[in-house]
C-alpha cells in the first residue's frame, strides 16, 4: 500500500512527531510512505518525497515540519484542483493522511466526498477544532505565553507599567484563557467576547486603588473592537482569512488615554508556535498519526482521528470542521474571578 501525508496551513509544535509516527507505524505494516511538500501545494504541482525510517529519524524534539507547508487551497481554482486530483493518481496513492487545522480539513473533506481516500489529523495551536479535546501544539503555546507572562510580571511591577500581552487566537480565546489563567494575568480579553474599555479601565483601577500600580493584560489577537477585529492588511489568504495583527498597540493606546498609566505592548507572534514541543504534545502527536495509520489500513475513510478524555476515537471530518470550537461563556465567568 502507498499511502501521502502532507502538512498543511500554519506550522506549529507537534507535527513531525505526527509525520515519524505516521512512517514508522506504516512501514511496520509494510506501506510505503510519500511525503508531499508543501501543504495542498505539493498536491497540486507534484511534489514529494519518499519517507522512511532514515528520513525521521531524530525529527521528535524538531518544530516545524520537514515537509514544509502552505495555506493553499486547490478548491478555490479549478485549474488547481484539477491537478490535485490528478496528482493523486499520479503518485499511485492508496490514501492521504492530512495534517492540519480547519482549512486544511475542510479541503480533506470535500476531496473525500469526491471519491478520494482521505483521513484527517488535527492541528491547530488555538485548539478550535470540533470533536477533539486537545489538539497538538496547544498545550506549547501555552506554556510558551505562561513563561512569558511570569516574565513580564516583574518589569510591570519594577516600572508601575501596565504591560499589554498579544497572544494568538483567531476566532477562539483558549490560548489566551489558560495561559493568563495560569501565569496570573489581572485581565484577559477574548474573541468570543467584544472588549470594553470602560470595563478595562475599572480593573485597572481598582487595582490601583489597592496600591497595584501595575497590570497585566492577556489579549487574543482576534479579540474586536466594536464588533470589529484589528487587522494589518485587507488581503484576504485562499481560505477567505485576513491577516489579523495590532490589537494590542490599540488596547495599549486606549488604556494610556484613558487611565493616564504608562503602556507597553508584547506581541508574541510566531514565537508561539516554534521550536520543540512540549512532552504532552510529542505524546498526542505520535499516538494521533499512530491511529491515523489505523484508520486507514480499516477503510475508515472521511474520518479523523480525535482525543476524548485519554482515548483516540474516529470521528467524521465534515463534524469537526462544522463549528469551531470556543471559549463557553460558564468558563470565561469562571475566569473573572481572577481578574483584578
Amino acid at each position: 500500500m502507498k499511502v501521502g501525508v502532507l502538512t498543511g496551513g500554519g506550522d506549529c509544535p507537534g507535527l513531525n512527531p505526527v509525520i515519524r509516527a505516521v512512517v514508522r507505524t506504516g512501514v511496520r505494516e509494510g506501506w510505503q510512505i510519500l511525503g508531499i511538500k508543501n501543504g495542498w501545494k505539493g498536491l497540486v504541482q507534484n511534489e514529494t518525497q519518499i519517507l522512511d525510517l532514515s528520513t525521521v529519524s531524530g525529527i521528535l524534539h524538531r518544530g516545524g515540519t520537514i515537509l514544509g507547508t502552505s495555506r493553499t487551497n486547490p478548491y478555490k481554482d479549478p485549474e488547481a484542483l484539477r491537478s490535485a486530483k490528478e496528482n493523486f493518481a499520479k503518485m499511485g496513492l492508496d490514501a492521504l493522511i492530512a495534517i492540519g487545522g480547519e482549512d486544511t480539513l475542510g479541503v480533506a473533506s470535500r476531496l473525500h466526498k469526491d471519491g478520494f481516500k482521505v483521513v484527517g489529523v488535527p492541528k491547530t495551536i488555538d485548539n478550535d477544532l470540533s470533536g477533539t479535546d486537545f489538539t497538538f501544539g496547544f498545550d506549547t503555546a501555552v506554556n510558551i505565553a505562561m513563561e512569558a507572562i511570569d516574565r513580564l510580571h516583574s518589569t510591570a511591577e519594577s516600572h508601575r507599567r501596565i504591560i499589554v500581552v498579544e497572544v494568538m487566537g483567531r476566532h477562539a480565546g483558549w490560548i489566551a484563557l489558560h495561559s493568563g489563567i495560569a501565569g496570573g494575568a489581572d485581565l484577559i480579553l477574548i474573541p468570543e467576547v467584544p472588549i470594553k474599555m470602560k470595563e478595562v479601565v475599572e480593573v485597572i483601577k481598582k487595582r490601583a486603588d489597592r496600591g497595584k500600580n501595575f497590570s497585566i493584560i492577556v489579549v487574543a489577537e482576534g479579540s474586536k473592537f466594536d464588533g470589529n477585529e484589528v487587522t494589518l492588511e485587507k488581503k484576504l489568504d485562499d481560505f477567505g482569512h485576513v491577516r489579523l495583527g495590532g490589537v494590542g498597540e490599540l488596547l495599549a493606546k486606549k488604556i494610556e488615554e484613558m487611565t493616564g498609566f504608562e503602556t507597553r505592548v508584547t506581541v508574541l507572534g510566531h514565537i508561539q508556535r516554534g521550536g520543540s514541543a512540549s512532552a504532552f504534545d510529542r505524546m498526542l502527536g505520535t499516538r494521533f498519526g499512530s491511529e491515523a495509520v489505523g484508520l486507514v489500513k480499516k477503510g475508515l475513510f472521511g474520518q479523523m482521528v480525535a482525543l476524548k478524555g485519554n482515548t483516540i476515537v474516529p470521528i467524521p471530518i465534515a463534524e469537526a470542521i462544522l463549528k469551531l470550537k470556543t471559549v463557553d461563556a460558564a468558563f470565561y465567568d469562571m475566569a473573572k474571578t481572577f481578574f483584578g
